[in-house]
This record gives C-alpha cells, structure tokens and sequence, in this order.
C-alpha cells in the first residue's frame, strides 16, 4: 500500500512532531529528509523513511507518482534567518527552488487535496508590530524573501491548477528533538548546549531583542490537523505564543531549566529585526481547540530535561559560506577554525 501523506523535512525537529501527530490521526506517512540538519532518530515509528534531497526531481516524481499523495506537508528548510544573508544561492536553493519541485510535482499527480507549507514571520521583516497576516509582508533578509516568494507560487498555483493550500507562519519553536547542535538557529538550543559544555552563553547585542517562544505543542498539533479543516484552506496563519521576551529574559529561563548561572558573552549586535511577536487571533479563530498556551518556563523545563538526557552536541559550522563580507565576527571565525 502506498502513503497518504509526504512529509518533508520529517528528520528535523518541527517536521518530526508533525509527522507524528499525522500518525496518530491515521494517516500512512512518508518522511523525506536528507539528514543535513536532522536525525535518523526523530523519525516517529510507523512512517515510511526515503533518504532524500526536495532538489532530487526525479526521486520526487517518481515518489508522488508511486503513492498519489492526497497530502503534502512541507517542512524542509534550512531556517537560518541571519545566516541567509551569506548563503544567498544555498538559501534560494533548498528554501525556494526546492519547495517549487514539490508544487510542480504536487500539480503534475493531480491527487493532492492540500498542500500545507510552514513559511516564517520572518516575512513580515520589521516595524509591523503585532505581526498579522492581513499585512503585506516586507522580508528583509533571503531567508524571508524566499518564504514569501513560496506563499506566493502558492496562490498561484491555486489561481491557474487549483491546487489548494495553507500556509503557517510559525515563529520561534522550541522543544524536544530540536538540533542543539546549530550554531546559527535555534537559540534556546544553543544555549542549553553551551550550558552543557561549560561555555558563556553568547549574545549579539545587549540582549534586549524580543521574541514570542513557542513550545512545540502549541504548534505541530495545528499544522497536522488543519487538513481537516476545510475553512482553513487557502489561507496564511501566524502560528505559535503570544508573548514576547527579551533575550536576557529567557537567558533566566535557560539557566533556571539547566540548574545553572551562566555566564555571558556579549558579541556585537547583528543586523536584524530587533522585536518580532505575532498577533494568533486568526489561529485561535479556526484552531483554538488545540492551543495549549504552554508557558515559556514550562516548555523551557520540558525541553531541558530532553538535552540534560539527550547530552551536548558538537557544535556544527556551516561549511558553504558563499559571502564573508560584514558576517558577524563570532560566525567568521568559525569558518577560520574549521
């Protein structure tokens, strides 16, 4: 028998959960991952593991032609919002051009009832505060550009095949199987492996910077079951908390989660949106009944008993920096080590 459903990105942290929740909804699950920022390991028993790249055309093709797909939920990214700025080519590639061969593929089978695609609030860029979805977005980095220009292949794919959609624009996840191990993304992960190793917590700036956290259960439930509802298609939602903290804010939280006082080390701030929260009226509209509003101290707690039990992991520079022209100290010299 063949699947129902194609996750991609299923080996990453968000991806994972998804494909997850999918299971245990009934649904038969492909994961496609090519392990470049995941693991083996994250992938929920009961999906269908392929090894593989969304740039790999024919493997594509002939996956969507082999199990006429009915759902397409696409995961796999490299989310590295102030990396993207030095990838450019890297970025488009695997952001853009290889969410493009799923929508090609997605229209060519003709079987796809929806297609589900975790964009970004990086969209959105800055000074648009709370971030809502009736906003035109105005992404300031590749990252963010390359989100939207999918969100917008999207709806044209629906205007000229009538391909239906829905786009979720989640912000800051965090929980258990995320990679602690990237140096660029994920910060709460970061700092719990550094904690782990011994080493100050590094921030850019003075720390002031503000995110809304987002545990993994008020997220992955959502993008799993929005399927299921009909209302929901063909639209953009903001997905994730509520309220925002500042940077040294959850360097209390981190600390308290890891039975630790860190120390920090201050480098110099980055070029980026300095406060990014979302406005979920729309979510709580149509999803409500699976908001869990997990508190930021809770999920923290939750997910630093994961790394405590999980163990630190080496530290993973990305190795394909196509522009080191203005890149974060910090960054440049990880390049120089390796």
């Amino acid at each position: 028998m063949g699947c129902d459903t194609i996750v991609t990105g299923a080996a990453g942290f968000i991806g994972a959960h998804v494909a997850a929740e999918l299971i245990t909804r009934g649904h038969s699950v492909l994961a496609l991952d090519d392990l470049s920022g995941g693991y083996r390991e994250n992938v929920p028993a009961g999906a269908e593991f392929v090894e593989g790249s969304i740039n790999d055309v024919p493997l594509i093709n002939a996956l969507f032609e082999k199990h006429r797909f009915k759902y397409v939920f696409h995961l796999a990214a490299y989310a590295a919002e102030g990396l993207s700025h030095f990838i450019k080519t890297f970025n488009y590639t695997n952001n853009l051009l290889g969410s493009v061969n799923l929508i090609n593929a997605s229209v060519n089978a003709g079987s796809v009832k929806c297609f589900v695609f975790t964009s970004s609030i990086a969209v959105y860029g800055r000074n648009q505060l709370p971030m809502k979805e009736d906003m035109v977005p105005q992404p300031e980095d590749p990252y963010g550009i390359a989100k939207y220009a999918v969100e917008l292949d999207l709806k044209e794919a629906l205007e000229m095949f009538g391909l239906n959609y829905i786009v979720f624009r989640p912000h800051n996840v965090y929980g258990e199987k995320q990679n602690i191990g990237d140096r660029y993304r994920n910060v709460i992960g970061i700092f719990m492996n550094q904690i782990m190793q011994d080493q100050p917590l590094t921030i850019f700036g003075d720390g002031k910077q503000t995110r809304a956290f987002s545990y993994i259960s008020d997220v992955a439930p959502i993008i799993a079951d929005s399927i299921n509802r009909e209302d929901a298609y063909n639209q953009v939602f903001n997905v994730g908390a509520d309220t925002p903290y500042t940077i040294l804010e959850l360097v209390e939280a981190v600390g308290k989660a890891m039975g630790a006082a860190p120390k920090l080390n201050h480098l110099e701030a980055r070029n980026e949106v300095v406060h990014a929260y979302s406005s979920h009226e729309k979510a709580h509209q149509h999803f409500g009944d699976l908001i869990k509003n997990v508190s930021l101290e809770d999920g923290v707690q939750r997910m630093g008993a994961w790394a405590r039990r999980t163990g630190a992991r080496q530290g993973q520079t990305f190795s394909a920096v196509e522009v080191k022209k203005n890149m974060p100290p910090s960054w440049a010299a990880l390049i120089e080590e390796d």
